[in-house]
């Protein structure tokens, strides 16, 4: 009688307890590796986002200032504090674009200025570059004699 009161009773045995915690392991890793996976596509999208926010401000600035040299190079780094300590820098150039066909002093010109931003992601250099065009009103320097534009 005991016997039978033994079998009937209801649990799991080693084997199955081994089985569910294999499972449970198996999953737990993948979750993991889906995890680790989508922390580094964020953190590549973050720095990406604060390069454009930079570059934006970058560009505007550019774009304001009257005292810009043409046909011309600047460079220069981001402020750490402002790039969340990230090491960005940023190249401009300026050059004239288009202009009327007999330009004279004090007519107006289109100026193209590109924007380069370069940052490290890892151990990669990325980089992506911007183009903005303002209208300049010409300088009796800017035209060279004998010199057709």
């Amino acid at each position: 009688m005991r016997r039978r009161a033994a079998r009937g009773k209801s649990g799991f045995t080693l084997l199955e307890m081994i089985v569910a915690t294999s499972i449970m392991g198996i999953a737990v890793a993948g979750l993991m590796s889906g995890i680790s996976g989508a922390t580094r596509n964020a953190a590549r999208l973050r720095d990406y986002d604060r390069a454009v926010q930079l570059a934006s401000l970058k560009m505007n600035e550019l774009l304001l200032d009257p005292r810009l040299p043409r046909n011309g190079a600047l460079s220069g780094n981001f402020d750490p504090s402002l790039s969340g300590g990230a090491d960005i820098s940023w190249q401009a150039h300026v050059e004239s674009f288009e202009r009327a066909a007999r330009a004279a002093p004090g007519q107006m010109s289109l100026d193209r200025i590109q924007l380069q931003i370069s940052w490290m992601s890892g151990r990669e250099r990325r980089n992506f570059t911007l183009d903005a065009f303002r209208p300049y009103t010409l300088q009796p320097g800017d035209l060279s004699p004998g010199v057709s534009p």
